[in-house]
């Protein structure tokens, strides 16, 4: 028989089981629920941190022309990152509208005119037959070929309404964000040591190490990606503009998606080049200098991305490259950061464990 003594220690392990139970049950209660909370603030926060991380060195370049104030000179960079963002968005919006107005005009009066396709279409790779086809009746009848593909054109619009409505929440997000990120980098201090010291809990040797790694990595990506991804829809945008093709802005805009998603721009510029081409009233010295300027645009990230990705850092540009491709397949266009940051921190900690020497020291 157990003794009296044993029994009031197992009633009191019972106890402390009991109770050790509903306080992680009331603690992950209280995570779940503060997560809950501060969920839909999540990615506005973090879409903050990358802008305030990548532009950081810009606001270190204004403080001291505003004598040191932090308030106004996140005030000013907000202000100025807003003008930024929003200039853009207003152009390329008037430029859609009135390239959907001149298409709508054209419709009208019947005096859209569709350019014959080239001959060498059909050699096109599964694709090439039924584009020629349906590029060969929209050429020769288009109020036919409208009746004919009214259901797709339908489903098309939908699509692209979608994506438009789509693209006006993302401008909304980017407007939450630079503004948390003008507040993060007037407080960029707290938040840098606040941050070490988290790292430091984790891993008290390479915590530090982790925040640059981070830093540096989200600075790479900003410019190696989406920095050259403007730059280059910039400059192919700049040739479409010069040449008057209709709706520039919104042909610039789908090379900066496709720059972005490391998908070659030629997609969109080889198929405005063969417009251009089936224009009668442009002469040919245009049409070389158009040409060349729209094939380098096409390749000018490969040129730069060389010179920008992983500047600065121990990791190789590739693991970058790779992280925001795998890190955007599975997150979209915030990925780009997170992928490339953790792959960057995983292949840190890979080479710091093949370096270390666990090798017990030789008895002298």
């Amino acid at each position: 028989m157990n003794n009296p003594q044993e029994k009031m220690s197992n009633a009191k392990i019972e106890k402390n089981v009991i109770n050790l139970t509903v306080k992680l049950g009331i603690l992950l209660l209280l995570f779940y629920w503060c997560f809950s909370i501060i969920q839909p603030f999540i990615i506005p926060v973090l879409w903050a941190v990358v802008i305030a991380v990548s532009l950081y060195p810009l606001y270190q370049i204004i403080l001291p022309r505003l004598k040191g104030k932090r308030g106004l000179t996140g005030t000013v960079f907000t202000l100025v990152t807003l003008a930024m963002l929003l200039t853009p968005v207003f152009m390329l919006s008037g430029s859609m509208i009135d390239g959907v107005q001149h298409v709508s005009k054209a419709v009208e009066e019947g005096t859209l005119k569709v350019p014959a396709p080239p001959a060498n279409v059909k050699e096109w790779p599964l694709i090439g037959e039924n584009i020629y086809t349906t590029w060969q009746l929209a050429s020769a009848n288009i109020d036919e070929a409208i009746v004919k593909f009214t259901p797709q054109i339908k489903t098309l619009g939908k699509t692209a309404f979608s994506a438009i409505m789509g693209g006006g929440a993302g401008v909304l997000l980017f407007f939450i964000s630079i503004i948390i990120a003008g507040a993060l980098m007037v407080n960029a201090e707290g938040a840098v040591k606040a941050l070490q010291n988290f790292t430091a809990k984790l891993s008290p040797n390479y915590g530090l190490e982790f925040v640059n790694t981070a830093t540096l990595t989200i600075r790479s990506v900003a410019q190696g990606v989406i920095g050259i991804a403007i730059v280059q829809a910039t400059f192919v945008g700049i040739g479409f503009w010069a040449v008057d093709v209709p709706g520039a802005g919104l042909w610039a805009l789908f090379v900066l998606i496709l720059s972005i998603a490391q998908m070659p721009p030629f997609l969109v510029i080889l198929p405005v080049i063969a417009y251009v081409f089936s224009l009668d009233d442009i002469s040919t010295i245009t049409l070389i200098i158009f040409t060349i300027w729209s094939v380098f645009g096409g390749i000018l990230d490969g040129i730069l991305k060389p010179f920008v990705m992983g500047r600065g850092m121990d990791i190789p540009m590739l693991v970058i490259l790779l992280g925001a491709i795998g890190g955007m397949i599975m997150s979209g266009i915030l990925g780009l950061f997170t992928g490339a940051i953790v792959l960057a921190l995983g292949y840190m900690l890979y080479t710091q464990w093949l370096s270390s020497d666990d090798t017990p020291a030789e008895e002298k």
